[in-house]
């Protein structure tokens, strides 16, 4: 029987999963709230759309990566690739700081 197809296992991925849902919504009602005491930060739907698609994306990757790799220094390196390109887009997509057209440049 495989090891991930037991009711116990489905049920911890299913928690984390949870967690992670729980997790992107927290980070995305800081700046929800903040727009209601400040004009300094101006996210439309798209905004807050496409955070919601970054933050999503990285943290199941991040728990794929946790998940497949076993040894710890190849977790460690997964995690940290997935940061960065997690921090290159967000930067490219909040100022530009390639000036491609990714960023609406």
């Amino acid at each position: 029987m495989n090891k991930l197809s037991t009711p116990q296992n489905a049920a911890t991925q299913n928690q984390r999963l949870a967690w992670i849902t729980v997790a992107v919504a927290s980070l995305l009602i800081i700046p929800f709230v903040a727009m209601q005491f400040t004009n300094e930060i101006k996210w439309s739907l798209f905004d807050f759309i496409a955070a919601a698609i970054l933050l999503f994306s990285s943290a199941l990757a991040v728990e794929f990566a946790l998940r497949k790799t076993k040894k710890t220094t190849y977790r460690i390196m997964a995690c940290t690739i997935i940061v960065m390109v997690l921090a290159i887009v967000w930067a490219e997509l909040a100022v530009g700081i390639f000036g491609s057209g990714f960023a609406g440049n």
